[in-house]
C-alpha cells in the first residue's frame, strides 16, 4: 500500500498566513516563509499554498511569494488560487510548484483541465472542490467559499478526473476549521468514485480524526492547517501515530 501523505496547507490573505472557520472569521497565522521552512524542517510530505482571495479579487496568484517559498523548501509544493489560463500555470511552475490547483475557473471553464493537463501533464493539476451539505448531497461552491454552483460534488469529481485532473483537493466547507474531525461521508464517497488521489480536508483536531480519515476513507492524503499552524501537533507527531496504528507514512 502506497504510504499516506500529512499535508500542511498555507491559507493566503495580503501576503500572511490565515485560518478561520468554515471560511469566515480569518486569523492571522504568521509570516508564509517562516511557516512553510517550517514545515520542511518537519518533514510534511507536501505543501499546499491557496491565495484564498485571489478568485473573489480577480486577481492573479502571489507569483513572487511562491518564488520566495519554494527557493526555502525541498518537499512537492502545491499551488492554487487565481488561476486563470495556461499561462498562469505556466507561471506558477516556473515559479517552483509542483503542482497546481484549480478551482473556480475550472467550473468555469471545464476544460481548462483537459487543457492544462495535455499542456503539462495530469500529474501537475489538482482539481480543488469546495463542497457543503446539501438537501440532495453535496454542492460545489467557487470564489473561495462565497458562491454556490448548483453543481452536485460528486459528478463534478467524476468529471474532472475524466478531463483529466491528476489528484482532488477535496475541502468540506461544513467541517473546515471546527476541529469536530474530516467529513467522512463525503471524502468516502467521493475517493470511491474517482480513479485518482483524494487530499481530505476541513476538520482536522485530534490524531484520531487522521486516523478515522484513512481508515474509514479511501483518501490518499489529509491536509491540516489551525492544527499545525498554532503548534497543537507537529506533522511528524500525527505521523508517528498513524505508524503506530498500522498507517503506512514515511518518516
Amino acid at each position: 500500500m502506497l504510504a499516506k501523505r500529512i499535508i500542511p496547507c498555507l491559507d493566503i490573505k495580503d501576503g500572511r498566513v490565515v485560518k478561520g472557520v468554515k471560511f469566515l472569521g480569518l486569523k492571522d497565522a504568521g509570516d508564509p516563509v517562516e511557516v512553510a521552512k517550517l514545515y520542511d524542517n518537519q518533514q510534511a510530505d507536501e505543501l499546499v499554498f491557496l491565495d484564498i482571495t485571489a478568485s473573489v479579487q480577480k486577481r492573479k496568484t502571489l507569483v513572487d511569494l511562491v518564488e520566495r517559498i519554494a527557493e526555502n523548501i525541498f518537499m512537492p509544493f502545491t499551488v492554487g488560487g487565481g488561476v486563470g489560463d495556461l499561462a498562469d500555470i505556466r507561471n506558477l511552475l516556473n515559479a517552483g510548484a509542483e503542482k497546481i490547483s484549480i478551482n473556480t475557473q475550472a467550473v468555469r471553464f471545464p476544460e481548462l483541465i483537459r487543457d492544462a493537463s495535455g499542456k503539462f501533464g495530469s500529474q501537475c493539476i489538482v482539481l480543488a472542490i469546495d463542497a457543503k451539505k446539501n438537501e440532495k448531497g453535496w454542492e460545489v461552491y467557487i470564489n473561495g467559499g462565497r458562491t454556490p454552483t448548483g453543481i452536485d460534488a460528486l459528478e463534478w469529481a467524476k468529471r474532472g478526473a475524466e478531463l483529466g485532473a491528476g489528484e482532488i483537493l477535496l475541502t468540506s466547507m461544513d467541517y473546515d476549521g471546527t476541529k469536530d474531525g474530516y467529513d467522512l461521508e463525503l471524502t468516502k464517497a467521493i475517493s470511491s468514485s474517482v480513479g485518482i488521489p483524494v487530499i481530505a480536508s476541513g476538520g482536522a483536531g485530534t490524531l484520531a480524526h487522521f486516523y478515522d480519515c484513512f481508515a474509514k476513507t479511501g483518501a490518499d492524503a489529509a491536509l491540516a492547517a489551525s492544527l499545525f499552524h498554532y503548534g497543537t501537533y507537529s506533522v511528524k507527531q500525527v505521523k508517528e501515530y498513524l505508524k503506530e496504528r498500522g498507517i503506512p507514512v514515511r518518516l
